[in-house]
């Protein structure tokens, strides 16, 4: 067994164990951890994007206006969206961030990805994870996130608000992030991914016996190298003629951009992030400099999962940037 596999088995066993993989869905979608974000004064909609459902959970800070705008939050590869107000340990640290961004006066939104909907370039199913790479196929996820944004998010916000609207996600949420950026970046002020690299070179092959996660199936790939994203340098190249176009012609002003990791992420090696950085400021992507956990060399999957020494960090950028739209 490779020390990929292991890494990834290793996430897979702990996530499986602590229940923090996705939840269990009853006929209107809910799972019981949807159930246990509602008593805690969360609400649950569902709309219908391109003919399919599609879930999420909001809350409004209290005392009314949004002081600081609206956030919109992607879970990782297997999760889901409750996983920002309840949940096992694991997810401690991202329900503690929906509880501070409350506290702070943003209104918060923790989309649901798809269950096998999205596929390979073969047409394989990969679980639960949001539609992040570049595919012939139309994008299940960028119509849904433009709902939220322009028509959920209104129809919610009372009078006074701060109109900002933030994006953050993790792993693949945070792959989704970067792509909604980029996409959408006339309708969104900053963004934030958290262990993440580029949408745009990277390969989904969900072939299921390249992985033992069920919930997230197979692996991702750099387009330059050819690499698994866990491997070292795994995105160090010299030129990107691999990548797909990315959308810096659009006119208007680009949202600002800053990123998250630990240094000794297993999963999203660290060249794969400076990757997505470089190729954001090529593109006109305002950089707000990354904050990164300072590795020791030793490679884990644990320091792939999101983690309370980003939450106060994430949300002063978020805030910074409100304030500036007063």
């Amino acid at each position: 067994m490779n020390a990929r596999f292991m890494l990834v088995a290793a996430l897979s066993l702990v996530l499986t164990l602590t229940g923090c993989g996705a939840g269990r869905r009853g006929p209107s979608g809910e799972s019981k951890l949807d159930a246990d974000c509602v008593k805690a004064g969360w609400d649950a909609v569902t709309v219908n994007v391109g003919g399919v459902d599609r879930h999420l959970l909001w809350k409004g800070p209290k005392g009314g206006a949004w002081k600081n705008g609206a956030i919109v939050i992607m879970h990782g590869g297997g999760g889901e969206a409750a996983h920002f107000c309840a949940g096992g340990r694991l997810v401690q640290p991202q329900v503690h961030f929906g509880t501070m961004a409350l506290e702070r006066g943003f209104a918060v939104f923790t989309l649901d990805a798809t269950n096998d909907k999205v596929t390979d370039a073969q047409g394989r199913p990969c679980g639960k994870r949001f539609d992040f790479h570049v595919a012939t196929r139309a994008n299940l996820d960028l119509p849904f996130i433009e709902q939220v944004i322009t028509r959920i998010i209104p129809s919610k916000r009372p009078a006074n608000s701060n109109p900002s609207i933030f994006v953050t996600g993790l792993s693949t949420g945070g792959y989704m992030t970067t792509r909604a950026g980029a996409e959408l970046g006339d309708k969104i002020t900053a963004f934030a991914p958290v262990s993440a690299g580029d949408p745009f070179g990277t390969d989904v092959n969900c072939d299921t016996s390249l992985s033992p996660r069920t919930s997230a199936k197979g692996v991702l790939t750099d387009r330059e190298t050819g690499k698994e994203i866990t491997a070292k340098d795994a995105c160090a190249s010299a030129t990107f003629a691999k990548e797909s176009p990315w959308p810096s012609a659009r006119a208007g002003r680009k949202p600002t951009v800053k990123q998250f990791q630990d240094e000794d992420d297993g999963i999203v090696d660290l060249s794969c992030m400076r990757k997505a950085t470089a190729l954001l400021e090529r593109n006109g992507y305002p950089d707000a400099g990354a904050f990164l956990i300072k590795g020791s060399g030793r490679k884990s999957a644990f320091k792939h999962l999101w983690v309370d020494a980003y939450n106060a960090p994430l949300l002063d950028f978020f805030e910074s940037v409100a304030q500036k739209q007063r």
